[in-house]
């Protein structure tokens, strides 16, 4: 329903939904996405009379962000939104930190898929979108009723596991992504696309860009190549929060890599291109592959 009147505002989709779904206004709570409910997630989480599901929908193409990082300046759908429903009662204590618990779940699924920021994605990775929403539901006829649901406690368990695989299936559903898509794709969230880095490359005019292009995509599949890109982002981002920086190590894995290629020592790397002068290990190591293809390519037949 978000596409019928989404411009209009939260009032006007309100005013539109509920009389649709005959619901009293100042007894419901609604939350409006622009996901598509077929991918909607459900999963539970049991311990003895202990249960929780969680329902969840998630969209992180549009607009994934890096809180403390990103600006906040507009509002555009996206959306994670999470329904949490406890077999037992819950406190008001317990639903509150239940919001806490939830949300660190959340952010764990998205950093443990590498989901990226829309705004900043070669150099943050997101912590949610900017139009996330969460609803706690109790049981209120329940014999038993909770007081705390932190990460310390059996309820803080079950609402994050549902939560967490609940997350990750939901952004596969809704935007295909999982753990183990490839480098390339990887590449393309971070706002790194092949074919545009070729055709910014200034190649020898013996070797087409078409060629340079089928060759580079087809090294980028190697585990050894796709390794060194792999941990070229993981450094990426360690360095951006100052827990590591760029040393002459990673320079040798580079220099090795392009020599794997190759099929030959490549020194020095010629600068054939940069992606970004803020991004000092991806710029090593796609420089690396593309010293190291090109080489390939220019070698002498036998």
């Amino acid at each position: 329903c978000w596409w019928l009147d989404a411009h209009s505002g939260l009032d006007t989709l309100q005013s539109q939904v509920l009389p649709a779904i005959k619901r009293p206004a100042d007894s419901t709570s609604l939350l409006f996405t622009g996901a598509d409910m077929d991918h909607l997630a459900v999963e539970t989480a049991t311990f003895k009379e202990m249960r929780v599901t969680a329902l969840v929908t998630a969209g992180v193409r549009g607009n994934a962000m890096r809180l403390s990082r990103d600006t906040g300046s507009y509002y555009e759908p996206g959306t994670i939104n999470i329904i949490l429903m406890s077999s037992m009662g819950l406190t008001e204590r317990a639903m509150s930190r239940a919001l806490v618990t939830a949300t660190e779940a959340k952010t764990a699924a998205l950093w443990d898929l590498d989901i990226r920021s829309s705004y900043t994605p070669r150099r943050h990775a997101a912590t949610g979108t900017g139009t996330d929403n969460l609803i706690v539901i109790q049981n209120s006829g329940a014999d038993l009723t909770i007081d705390n649901s932190g990460g310390h406690t059996k309820m803080g368990e079950l609402i994050a596991t549902a939560v967490y695989r609940g997350v990750r299936r939901a952004i596969a559903g809704q935007n295909g992504i999982t753990g183990d898509r490839g480098v390339i794709a990887r590449l393309a969230e971070r706002r790194i696309e092949i074919d545009r880095l070729v055709a910014a490359t200034q190649l020898p005019a013996e070797v087409s860009a078409a060629a340079f292009e089928a060759a580079t995509r087809r090294e980028l599949e190697r585990p050894a190549v796709a390794d060194l890109l792999t941990a070229a982002m993981s450094l990426e981002d360690a360095a951006g929060r100052g827990l590591t920086r760029i040393s002459t190590g990673f320079e040798g894995w580079c220099r090795q890599v392009a020599g794997a290629i190759a099929g030959r020592s490549v020194t020095p790397l010629r600068p054939l291109m940069e992606i970004d002068p803020h991004t000092p290990a991806l710029n090593l190591a796609l420089n690396a592959i593309w010293n190291g293809v090109l080489a390939d390519l220019l070698k002498p037949e036998d």
